[in-house]
Formats: structure tokens, C-alpha cells, sequence
């Protein structure tokens, strides 16, 4: 048969695979999301997310240092409080457990990038991402409690802020309250696309996060939607946010496409911890490779259009662009 294209050709070796690879990853892509929890000498399994840990702040260096010499220098910060209330002070207190482990890892690991994750929900006995009037949280309330998050968050060492409580205008009142306190540089990564999501339950247990009543329906985003996400997105630009997330990641790739081609700032993904466990269980039961799982959901997220990659997988990705199996 005479046939003049033959697009097998570019697949005849390694070599060749990966002269042409259209998608390709780099380690300082990645950020690996740690709990950091009250207390001392602990370093605890999380049940629903086997081979994640919660870590007081005297032990973080295990997983900092862990992460550092794989090359992964990106990391989020959640934090889980002894003392939960209905403002949820915690959060922006400056003796607050995410504060006092921003200080010690800007000291132990200064190469470190320390990103934080911006809200309320960790933090309020109602285990709502704001303030309630009522049953409902109370969205202009709550921007002043989360811009002084931000903030405490910054003067305890982070680079990064990350809002992820989906208030309407949260990123303008993080970016004036950064600003108006000398912190010009500090940029925002919004949680801008965050949808209403079953794949979050393994975090609200890590976290102890889950709403006491009710859910978050009138606040993050409907599955359903697509142009609406656009519109935050596009919104929160317009406020001053630096880079733009869509999570979940797995079931959203469409919306990773569609973000980046609206938007002229770097585009994040989550991959979550509903993500995480359902690779673990399947790979626990042989139904499933873990690693070749891990790498197609990876390389899945970059074609997509993703510049950034939020994952617990942080460090297994790097071992296998070390390997060369992925990259």
C-alpha cells in the first residue's frame, strides 16, 4: 500500500517519542499541599488518604526536607486548629498554626516557596468558608476576616496567597489589604474556578472542614456550569488575581482549556484529594497501576492547558521525570 503519510513514523522509538512530545512537565511546576496541625511530635496518617500525613510544626521538616531533595520546592500550606469559633479567628490569628509554620519553615528550608491557603472553613466551628447571618454566609462580612488572613499569612513569611472560599470579591480586598500594608509584590493565586464537588470528601476529613449543617452550594460553583466560570475567572483577574485555579482537576479538563484560552495569567489545577483516593483504592485492590495512573493524570492536566500542578502526588511526579517516564 503506498501511503505517503504515516504518522506512526514519529512512534518508532523512545528516542524519537519524546523528540516530539507536544505536552512536557518541569518539577518547579508542581505544588504539594501538607497539613500542619497543632501539638507536637506528630506525624498522623490521614485514614481517607492513605500515604498522607497531618505534621505539627516541629515535624514538617520530614516532609519539607523529603520534598526538597526530590526537587519539588512548592508547597501549600492548611492548617487545623485546636480552637474553632463562629469567626473563626484562627485563621488570622499571628500565633495561628499556619503563622507559626510559615515562620519555621521560612527559617529551616529558606529555598522553599510557602504558598497559603486562604479561608475560613478549618478554622469556624460551623465549618462554613465565612461569617454566617443566620444560615448563610455572610459574603461582605467575610472579606475583611479573609483579607486579614491574607495578610498575617504574608508578615509570617509566605510568598503566595491563595484564596479559596469563593466569596464574590475576596481577591480585590486581599489585593488592597496586601497592598495598602506595603506588600506590592505578594501575588494571588484565586481559587477563581472552584466547583461544588464530591471529589473534596478525603480533605474535609483530613482537614476537619466539613459544614456542620448544609453544604456550599451557594457559594462554589454548579457543575453544570461552564460559561459561569469563565465569568469568575475573567472577574478575578479584573481584581488583581495573578494566577487563576480550576479545581477539581480530574473532571474538569475542559474548564483548564477554557481558562487558559480566556485568560493571560498562568493557569493552576488541583488534582484533590477525592483524586488521590481513588487511585490508592484501585492500586490497593490491583485493579489499576498507581504509577502509569499518576502520569496520564498528570500529562492529562498540562495538555489540558494547565501551566501549574496542585497534587499530593508532587513527589512521585518528580521521581518519574527523573526516570524519564514522564516529562
Amino acid at each position: 500500500m503506498e501511503m505517503l503519510k504515516r504518522p506512526r513514523r514519529l512512534r518508532g522509538s523512545e528516542v524519537l517519542r519524546k523528540m516530539v512530545r507536544e505536552t512536557r512537565m518541569d518539577k518547579a511546576s508542581l505544588i504539594y499541599p501538607m497539613f500542619v496541625k497543632e501539638g507536637s511530635g506528630i506525624i498522623e496518617e490521614i485514614p481517607t488518604m492513605p500515604g498522607q500525613f497531618r505534621y505539627s510544626v516541629d515535624t514538617q521538616g520530614e516532609i519539607l526536607s523529603k520534598l526538597q531533595d526530590a526537587g519539588v520546592k512548592n508547597v501549600m500550606f492548611f492548617g487545623i486548629p485546636d480552637h474553632k469559633d463562629e469567626v473563626g479567628s484562627g485563621a488570622y490569628d499571628p500565633e495561628g498554626i499556619v503563622q507559626k509554620a510559615l515562620r519555621r519553615a521560612r527559617k529551616d528550608f529558606p529555598e522553599m516557596y510557602l504558598i497559603t491557603d486562604v479561608c475560613m472553613c478549618e478554622y469556624t466551628s460551623h465549618g462554613h468558608c465565612g461569617v454566617l447571618c443566620g444560615h448563610d454566609v455572610d459574603n461582605d462580612r467575610t472579606l475583611e476576616l479573609l483579607a486579614k488572613t491574607a495578610l498575617s499569612h504574608v508578615e509570617a513569611g509566605a510568598d503566595m496567597v491563595a484564596p479559596s472560599d469563593m466569596m464574590d470579591g475576596r481577591v480585590r480586598a486581599i489585593r488592597e489589604m496586601l497592598d495598602a500594608n506595603g506588600h506590592y509584590t505578594a501575588p494571588i493565586m484565586s481559587y477563581a474556578v472552584k466547583y461544588a464537588s464530591g471529589f473534596y470528601g478525603p480533605f474535609r476529613d483530613a482537614a476537619g472542614s466539613a459544614p456542620s449543617f448544609g453544604d456550599r452550594k451557594s457559594y462554589q460553583m454548579d457543575f453544570h456550569n461552564s460559561r459561569e466560570g469563565i465569568k469568575e475567572a475573567l472577574m478575578d483577574v479584573e481584581e488583581g488575581a495573578d494566577i487563576i485555579m480550576v479545581k477539581p482537576a480530574m473532571a474538569y479538563q475542559d474548564m483548564i482549556t477554557r481558562v487558559r484560552e480566556e485568560v493571560n495569567v498562568p493557569v493552576a489545577a488541583y488534582s484533590v484529594s477525592g483524586e488521590y483516593a481513588m487511585v490508592k483504592a484501585g492500586a490497593s485492590l490491583g485493579y489499576i497501576e498507581e504509577e502509569r495512573i499518576i502520569s496520564e493524570m498528570a500529562v492529562g492536566v498540562y495538555r489540558a492547558g494547565a501551566d501549574i500542578y496542585l497534587t499530593y502526588f508532587a513527589p512521585e511526579i518528580a521521581r518519574l521525570m527523573d526516570e524519564g517516564r514522564i516529562g
